[in-house]
């Protein structure tokens, strides 16, 4: 609900005089905005308590009561009615107010006193409340501000020092940076722009630093782990690169417009399969850099527990958390092993398949699936089906050119030379059937002999010691095998 549909229910339920009106929120300021621009329509007796303030007359902004705690404040609410009739509390703060007590016997009954004397209580809090207590009244969702009301709210925040501070936006970038800053709160919202304003400029650039701003706000998030992605480069899978460097254009401001109008959504995400160590972890990293959205980890497994509907929970959790974040890249590692067990005796896993699923197909939010895989066979049915993902694509051994590439990348990097054709030709066929991993495993070595024996780098040296390695196609020929001949039947080769 927004903030004008939760503005409307408001105003219904204070005309109709309902007791109790709970907003669960952490977002009190908007509220306290939103009750105001009520009274400003039709002015009545409001009175508003905090527990920094006390309570002030709305109207006036004089005190009315310097008491602090809810307890107290009942007290005096209480004592207020005897002889006052339609009148509206607003109580923010409220805590402690989540079971039988006390407290919470003593607000039912002030609650019940403002029936009787037509007023009412309204309860801002972030906190779970007593049933017997939320019975008593009626609950009010206020989310956190949409598009529309992050792009007002920046524009008028913005606005205002347009004539002290250089601002590059156009249109454009302030709709892109309304849909970056979706999921905070109005006053994480101002808080970050704040610093912005506070360098003295606001550039283009400065949006790719919003998405990592709002990456740290949100980085504990229940069942995510934030991923580092600097320094990350992939050689080779040019199919794959070429089909995501298409794909990051949709997520331009002018093309999502376009996809809205036409009722498509962004790319929802890609499997990716294949032989272990070819590069499949490295290029949910490399994605994240490339197109500038933070990445964040979901280990499946990490979130199954051997209590009963726990994992389910927790799966929910991760996922919403995932939308809280985004946009951004939700990198699902080995997806096969957190989702192996289909045939359980508890339906656990089919139930987690079935919520993954479906939450893949009905997020709204701009997040943006890696699924990778190793052990292919472990991979549910449904997981595959034609429309789940945008795309699957396998990765292979990496062929001549690739192992061109790859080599000459970790020179460059571990060993800081560069070899000429004819050698690098030598070393290509040396390393057929390596992973990608595999060629840099045995460069980084090199790299740690130079250092720790003084081992002169001649290409005699790098020739033996190359031949001397053993790659994945020769340790388990005949799982890269399975994999090869399921990939080429069923997926689209990433190379």
């Amino acid at each position: 609900m927004n903030y004008e549909e939760s503005k409307d229910k408001l105003k219904k339920l204070i005309l109709a005089r309902i007791p109790l009106i709970i907003f669960n929120t952490v977002e009190k300021e908007r509220v306290l905005k939103m009750l105001k621009e009520l009274n400003a329509e039709a002015q009545s007796s409001v009175f508003v308590h905090s527990m920094s303030s006390g309570m002030y007359d709305l109207n006036s902004g004089n005190k009315v009561s310097d008491e602090k705690t809810l307890m107290s404040i009942l007290a005096f609410i209480a004592g207020d009615l005897q002889d006052k009739k339609n009148v509206t509390y607003l109580l923010n703060d409220v805590s402690g107010v989540n079971d039988d007590s006390v407290l919470t016997r003593f607000l039912c009954d002030t609650i019940q006193l403002a029936e009787r004397q037509s007023s009412s209580i309204i309860l801002v809090t972030d906190s779970n409340i007593w049933p017997n207590l939320r019975r008593l009244g009626m609950e009010i969702e206020l989310s956190f501000p949409n598009e529309d009301e992050i792009y007002n709210l920046l524009k008028s925040f913005i606005g205002n020092y347009q004539n002290n501070i250089t601002i590059e936006w156009d249109d454009n970038n302030y709709k892109e940076a309304a849909t970056i800053l979706l999921g905070l709160s109005e006053a994480e919202i101002k808080n970050t722009i704040s610093i912005l304003i506070a360098s003295g400029q606001i550039t283009k650039n400065d949006l790719v630093d919003l998405k990592f701003a709002k990456s740290e706000l949100v980085s504990n998030m229940d069942g995510l782990e934030k991923i580092e992605t600097d320094n990350i480069t992939v050689g080779g899978l040019q199919t794959l690169q070429k089909w995501l460097a298409s794909k990051k254009k949709l997520f331009d401001v002018n093309n999502k417009e376009n996809l809205k109008k036409k009722g498509l959504r962004p790319p929802r995400g890609i499997l990716v399969v294949g032989v272990p160590g070819c590069g499949k972890s490295l290029t949910a990293k490399a994605i994240s850099k490339q197109w500038s959205m933070p990445l964040y980890l979901l280990d499946f497994a990490s979130v199954q527990s051997k209590y009963v509907g726990e994992s389910e929970e927790q799966l929910r959790c991760a996922l919403k958390a995932a939308e809280h974040v985004s946009p951004c890249i939700l990198w699902i590692d080995e997806i096969e092993k957190g989702l192996a067990g289909v045939n359980d005796s508890s339906g656990v896993t089919n139930r987690m398949i079935g919520q993954f699923l479906f939450w893949l197909q009905e997020c709204k939010k701009e997040v943006f699936v890696i699924a990778t895989a190793n052990d292919v066979s472990k991979l549910p049915s449904e997981l595959l089906r034609k429309g789940r993902f945008d795309e699957i694509f396998y990765v292979d051994l990496p062929n001549s050119n690739e192992r061109k590439e790859i080599i000459t990348l970790y020179f460059a990097k571990y060993l800081n030379i560069r070899v000429d054709d004819t050698f690098l030709n030598e070393l290509v066929t040396i390393t057929e059937g390596f992973a990608s991993s595999d060629i840099e495993a045995s460069i980084r070595d090199i790299s740690y002999n130079v250092v720790s024996d003084n081992v002169q780098i001649t290409k005699e040296y790098l020739l033996e010691y190359m031949k001397g390695c053993t790659s994945i196609s020769k340790t388990n020929p005949e799982k890269v095998k399975y994999i090869q001949d399921w990939g080429k039947e069923r997926a689209k080769n990433a190379s």
